[in-house]
């Protein structure tokens, strides 16, 4: 069996990881408050799982064939992001490793777990990946069915967001846990990068809309 495809599209995912954006500034922000980083992590990999599920069951598919429909996935993103930066923003005075509820709003393991997971979820990058790129890594002459082959690329990206997500969480913490203001200022950083990037994707999906209507 060709492995080249998987390993190509674990080139693409790894560098699509490495880059800073929405997710980054999500981990960063969990990683410096106290207790675990781990619920905001976990949500954020179960939100790659559930788009690896939507495409290896062939609803990929019918997104990528409705633009318009795509294009407001990606407003109902924006718009989380905006509120997940506001509420991230809003918290840098209290931010700190020992501010158990500065950095990101309070609810606990399971509200960072669900926070994480609508981060990714919803995100268009993850959705460009998903629905644009994973595709092209799909050989119609593999042993291996379509949709088992997407599953294996979706897990892939899985298992590098895990340890890139972990990596960032806990490399925020040791670097930010003994310099309170340092925190502040990555806290609200943070919060303005979600805030930034939540505005540009409204502004991109307007021409989109505007041609769909």
């Amino acid at each position: 069996m060709d492995f080249a495809p998987f390993l190509g599209f674990a080139a693409v995912s790894l560098t699509l990881a490495l880059t800073p954006g929405a997710d980054w500034a999500y981990t960063i922000a969990a990683g410096i408050r106290g207790g675990s980083p781990a619920p905001s992590v976990a949500g954020l990999c179960t939100g790659y799982l559930g788009l690896t599920a939507v495409v290896a069951t062939g609803l990929g598919v019918l997104l990528a064939a409705r633009p318009a429909l795509v294009a407001w996935l990606s407003v109902a993103g924006a718009l989380y992001l905006l509120w997940l930066g506001a509420t991230t923003a809003r918290g840098w005075r209290g931010a700190g490793y020992h501010a158990n509820a500065a950095a990101l709003p309070a609810g606990g393991a399971l509200g960072d777990f669900l926070r994480g997971a609508g981060t990714s979820g919803i995100n268009p990058k993850a959705l460009l990946l998903y629905m644009a790129v994973m595709p092209q890594f799909v050989r119609a002459g593999s042993p291996l069915p379509v949709p088992v082959q997407t599953a294996v690329l979706g897990l892939i990206h899985v298992v590098i967001t895990v340890v890139v997500y972990a990596l960032v969480a806990l490399a925020a913490r040791r670097l930010l846990r003994a310099a309170p203001r340092r925190a502040q200022i990555v806290t609200l950083s943070s919060g303005v990068i979600m805030l930034g990037i939540g505005v540009a994707l409204l502004v991109e999906q307007v021409p989109v809309l505007s041609g769909a209507a």
